[in-house]
């Protein structure tokens, strides 16, 4: 199937006709029409399901509880095509691995388990109890339960997530590499050191009473257009949108609320951002300290006229420690530093402090532009900094917002899938279910890898995830992956994780989000926690394709079992009813106190967040100020004199590592992937033009060559110096021994690269 490349600017707003035309496109493509338009009208609805896609909380009061994306995810996985035995009898995995990313989801559902047979090179039927059977056998042989690693992805429930830890702590191991690790892994780190929680303190109805909105390094349009609504709402009762993003995005410009008629099939749009700042890539926490430094300037200003202090004395004093430090750092962080890395001007941030001073209530909200960088612990502290300054904590419309990225990312990291849990989760299951637990630190996802590299890993089970797409360093993640014994992978579509075997790999095919989950006690119900710490029942209520298609938490009681038997679990008997899932859950995990009956609140159940309370769970007992200096170099270990820095990001037909389609509409790229974006006049320097091909070269101090070749220059608003594209395709740019400092998260958005014009032809047009 070829589809037809351009390049053509987008003049509308973000939503409007646009969204609408893709939602229909994508409804029909499904060929479940009707059952898909019920399955909408049930998105975030009470006794309905939690949408398969992002994060972002319920309003409880649209009509349509769902945005442009969202629609993609459920229509995505409740499709009726299917990728039966017969499709892999036809398609060696050799075969597919040339293929793309999309023809292989493009497939449908997986409904069957298969088992790869090395000698053919394909995959073969294999029955539930051999499948669970030849995991036991390559657990149970291992030297050590560490040589075991047990990946999640956001996706997974809190019963099926709660579950799989559980297995893994019994078994012997703390390896849960998740994506977490991967994406907003320095919001929780950098929340805990500075508030004691590593969740955000706000709710959703704060957008409607906030003042102000400093939305950092995340693009809603694309990742999460729900939050649109918010923002619009927000901007149109005269709250300040204040947008840092290094492109210009138009989903934090305009946007048509596609449920509003009248915006569909008219030009009528409203303002997102009162005012919108292009830093370097990077350059997020000089642009912040330069916003502080202003506000200090008034502050000291105020003080010396005899007016009120400009910060929030009596809330600095009774609720934190370090002011000092920190303001003393402030001090000693020149005009010149800030501006030459943030890449923004003195006035640029005088003018941002003026509309924080000016505003009661302020909230920050931020996403994986800022937590992909070495330094993203410091400028998460940073946001946070400037928040406990102006007492922005506690307060109605006022706090913190770290935006996740899958629906249930949050609450995975809640039911105990950590690599370093809580002493105190560790303590509950030891006296819940009588075992004792490993305590020693396990594998975050890149540590997995490493070890998978070094043949020291043996076997990993992926509870939902692309792990061979979403990792860095492409080809020796795929390496890693195919050192090992044994991969297990639960999924619903075909990915490139399955063609990526170990030795011996097993496909476990799993239900989705939308649909009936029958078991022996009847119809099951799952939960999710969403980027504001509420948690939801969801319901599906669509016909699997296949008898043989499991539940995630089936499948995780099914392999549990086949390992350890009943010695501390019946965990068949979990199997049959989530509800005593929910038991186990209450008595071991804080804030789950009558969970069962909590579920039938509509709108769900709100967690608490002790922050929010101004309660700081800190060594202190208070919030800490972060005194950390700017970093000396955003890129230290790349080549200081790289000519450029490259971002990995999503196209708006994306979700993570899942390909809905090949445009990119609000960036005007339609039918095609290879592209990357770059400022017009580095363009010209170059002596290149919009259209050429060019190769990309990561410029890296371990001797590793890193390229990606056929690449279209296409000019782009965005800061000289700067460039994007798409992953997974610039995945293997992105070093594996990049990564956050006390993270080890991969710097996907500081990549030090190098381009040149291609020397040969290359054909954009991908079979799909």
């Amino acid at each position: 199937m070829k589809f037809k490349t351009e390049i053509k600017p987008y003049h509308g707003a973000a939503g409007g006709w646009g969204a609408l035309e893709s939602t229909t496109r994508f409804v029909f493509d499904s060929k479940k029409v009707l059952s898909n338009l019920r399955n909408l009208m049930r998105v975030n609805k009470g006794r309905g399901f939690d949408c398969p896609g992002c994060a972002w909380g319920d309003d409880n009061h649209s009509t349509f509880s769902f945005c442009e994306n969202g629609a993609k995810a459920v229509s995505w996985e409740a499709t009726r095509k299917a990728v039966e035995p017969e499709f892999f009898a036809q398609h060696s995995v050799s075969k597919l691995r040339e293929q793309s990313d999309y023809f292989l989801e493009y497939q449908g559902r997986l409904t069957h388990p298969m088992r790869y047979n090395r000698e053919t090179d394909h995959y073969e039927p294999v029955s539930w109890d051999a499948a669970f059977a030849l995991i036991a056998s390559h657990l149970k042989g291992l030297e050590s339960p560490d040589q075991a690693d047990f990946y999640t992805s956001g996706r997974a429930s809190n019963e099926a997530s709660y579950l799989y830890q559980v297995f893994g702590r019994m078994f012997g191991t703390n390896n849960f590499p998740d994506c977490s690790n991967m994406c907003h892994e320095a919001s929780g780190v950098g929340l805990k050191q500075s508030i004691g929680v590593g969740k955000g303190t706000i709710r959703l109805d704060d957008f409607e009473k906030a003042d102000a909105i400093f939305v950092f390094g995340q693009n809603p349009g694309t990742n999460h257009p729900r939050m649109l609504h918010s923002l619009r709402h927000a901007s149109d009762r005269g709250a300040k949108v204040v947008s840092f993003n290094t492109l210009r995005e138009r989903g934090l410009e305009r946007f048509a609320d596609p449920q509003k008629p009248l915006e569909v099939v008219t030009p009528k749009a409203g303002r997102i951002s009162a005012a919108y700042y292009q830093p370097n890539l990077g350059g997020d926490m000089a642009a912040v300290r330069g916003i502080v430094k202003a506000l200090l300037q008034t502050h000291r200003e105020r003080i010396a006229s005899g007016q009120p202090s400009l910060f929030d004395e009596d809330f600095i004093a009774a609720n934190s420690v370090g002011v000092d430090e920190y303001l003393a750092v402030v001090d000693a962080t020149s005009w010149e530093k800030i501006t030459e890395q943030s890449g923004l001007s003195e006035q640029d941030l005088r003018e941002a402090a003026s509309i924080y001073m000016n505003a009661e209530r302020v909230i920050c909200t931020w996403a994986m532009g800022i937590t992909q960088h070495k330094h993203s612990v410091p400028t998460v502290r940073e946001i946070t900094n400037l928040q406990l300054l102006f007492g922005q904590l506690g307060k109605p419309g006022a706090g913190l917002c770290p935006v996740r990225g899958h629906s249930n990312v949050q609450g995975n990291r809640t039911m105990g899938i950590d690599e370093k849990a809580p002493k105190a989760l560790l303590d509950a299951m030891e006296s819940h279910f009588k075992f004792t637990p490993p305590r020693v630190p396990g594998h975050n996802t890149v540590e997995a890898l490493e070890a998978m590299l070094r043949k020291e890993a043996k076997v990993l089970i992926c509870l939902g995830g692309n792990l061979a797409a979403a990792a860095p360093d492409t080809p020796r993640t795929e390496r890693a992956l195919s050192n090992l014994e044994l991969s297990v992978q639960i999924s619903t579509k075909l990915n490139r994780s399955h063609l990526t075997p170990g030795k011996e790999a097993l496909i476990l095919p799993t239900l989705g989000r939308t649909e009936l989950d029958m078991q022996a006690t009847g119809s099951q119900f799952i939960t999710v926690e969403d980027s504001f710490s509420m948690v939801h029942a969801s319901e599906g209520v669509g016909i699997p394709l296949s008898k043989e298609q499991r539940s995630e938490t089936a499948i995780v009681c099914g392999i549990a079992n086949a390992v350890l038997g009943d010695k501390y679990l019946d965990w068949m008997a979990l199997a049959d009813d989530y509800n005593l899932i929910r038991d186990h859950i209450e008595a071991t995990i804080p804030g789950f106190k009558d969970f069962n009956a909590r579920c039938d609140i509509k709108g769900g159940f709100y967690l608490g967040n002790a922050a929010a309370e101004l309660n700081f769970n800190t060594l202190s007992g208070k919030a800490n100020f972060s005194a950390a200096p700017l970093p000396d170099v955003l890129i230290p270990m790349g080549d200081q004199n790289a000519p450029f820095t490259l971002q990995t990001l999503r196209s708006h037909d994306q979700y993570n590592t899942t390909i809905y389609g090949l445009d990119d509409r609000y960036r005007g790229v339609y039918g095609q992937r290879e592209v990357l974006f770059i400022h017009p006049q580095d363009l010209a320097d170059l002596g290149l033009k919009d259209g050429e091909l060019v190769e990309i070269e990561t410029l890296w101090n371990d001797g590793i060559e890193r390229k990606v070749t056929g690449f279209k220059l296409v000019s782009y608003d965005i800061p000289r110096g700067n460039l994007a594209a798409y992953y997974p395709e610039t995945n293997p740019l992105v070093p594996m021994s990049s990564f956050g400092d006390q993270t080890h998260t991969p710097t996907s958005k500081a990549v030090p690269v190098t381009i040149r014009r291609c020397e040969q032809k290359v054909d954009l047009q991908r079979i799909a």
